[in-house]
Formats: C-alpha cells, structure tokens, sequence
C-alpha cells in the first residue's frame, strides 16, 4: 500500500451501456493511495432520518474503514456486523478513525438493524446501488473458497431460517436489499484517497475485522467473548 505507487488515475472514464454513455467502476488492481472519482465521492447515501449525505463527506477529515454489507436480512451480514459492533469507540478514537457500514436497502430499515445487532458506529444506505455500481462490487456469487470465517456463528440452515423469520415477521416483506448483490471493505480519506479495496467475491468473503484494523492502526480485538488467559 504505497502511497506512491504508479497506478492509472481513477479520475471518471465512459463505457457504453445499452447505448448509453455510463460511468466505468473503479478499476481493480493498483488502487491504493489513488483518488477516488470525484464523482463518486458526490454520490449520496441516506441516514437513518433519510438525509442525504455526500458519500465522500463521510472520509473528508479523517481516515474510514467503510464496509459494504449484502443486506440486512442476510444472516452473515447480521453477525459480521454484531462483530464490528464490538470494537470499542475509544479504539477507534484513538487512532483518529471512523467505521462506517453501508447497506442497499431503504432507511427505513437502519434503526432496526442497528438495535437487532447492536451497531452503534456510523451506518448509511445507498438504496439505488450507485455507489456499489461504481466501486465495481460484484453482483452474483462467484464459487471460490473463502476460508472458515471467524465471525459467522451459524451454518447455513439456521442462519437462512432466521433470515426468512425476520422477513415474514417484519412490518414490509422484503429482503431489505438485493440478494445477489456482494459487498465489500475500504479504507479511505482524509479526501478521496483509497489506502485498500477489497471487494467480496461471495457471501463468506468479507475480510477478518482485525485483519482491517490492524491497516489503520486499530488494536486486536477479541470476538470470540471467552475471558483472556493470564500466564503466571
């Protein structure tokens, strides 16, 4: 991750879509210490009271971990964010850095979200999928191993029959999101610097939180909630 690494600039490019001039995603491969399109950076994303906020604004003054979810009734989705609500404020605090989780589903639905896993860090949707689109995360599963995650708690069955609960027994019955599409984690600002990328290939290949954190600074945090072994 050199800031001075030779990359293409990630300045807007063109390809035709359906006829139609649209904007390329954010290349892969050398990204890091490139800025961010400034039109994605304007791109907005919604508060839990609707607002809408420039997506870039998020990162202007200080460095984010910003982490792309699926949606929110994916059951992997639920305990990867139970996780990063366990990392202490003052962590993040004293490394001058902000975690941000963004969904793809209405806003209506964030309050809920957050008092179902206990998310108390900054969180926003980008329902239309723009930014998603533009940062190039895949839609659909790609069938590639992804490891035993430290954060998935459930096998597929019960942690499936628990999405479909929370979806019949919710007040819409929705997926709160698109179901093929894939998320992802960046490290971003201050300004529209990207520092790493990593864009899920599937549903189980979202990073190691501590992996992320250890990039920014963040100390090791214990998910497991086993007590600490001292050595005497």
């Amino acid at each position: 991750m050199q800031g001075s690494m030779a990359a293409p600039s990630l300045t807007p490019v063109t390809r035709q879509v359906s006829g139609r001039a649209a904007p390329a995603p954010v290349p892969s491969g050398a990204e890091s210490g490139q800025p961010l399109a400034a039109a994605v950076a304007e791109l907005p994303v919604l508060d839990a009271a609707g607002r809408r906020v420039p997506f870039g604004a998020l990162f202007q003054e200080r460095r984010a971990v910003v982490v792309f979810v699926r949606h929110f009734l994916c059951y992997i989705c639920k305990e990867y964010v139970e996780d990063l609500a366990k990392i202490p404020k003052s962590f993040l605090q004293e490394a001058n850095v902000t975690l941000i989780v963004i969904g793809q589903s209405s806003y209506h639905h964030i309050e809920p979200f957050c008092k179902l896993t206990g998310y108390s860090h900054e969180i926003y949707v980008d329902p239309e999928r723009e930014i998603y689109k533009r940062l190039g995360m895949k839609r659909g599963e790609e069938i590639a191993s992804s490891g035993q995650s430290p954060h998935i708690k459930s096998n597929i069955l019960s942690g499936s029959v628990r999405s479909l609960w929370r979806a019949v027994t919710g007040p819409l019955f929705d997926f709160q999101g698109d179901p093929a599409q894939q998320g992802g984690t960046l490290i971003l600002g201050p300004g529209n610097s990207i520092h790493f990328i990593h864009r899920d290939r599937n549903r189980l290949d979202h990073k190691p939180i501590n992996s992320v954190l250890q990039l920014v600074g963040v100390p090791h945090v214990d998910f497991t909630g086993r007590p600490p072994v001292i050595h005497v």
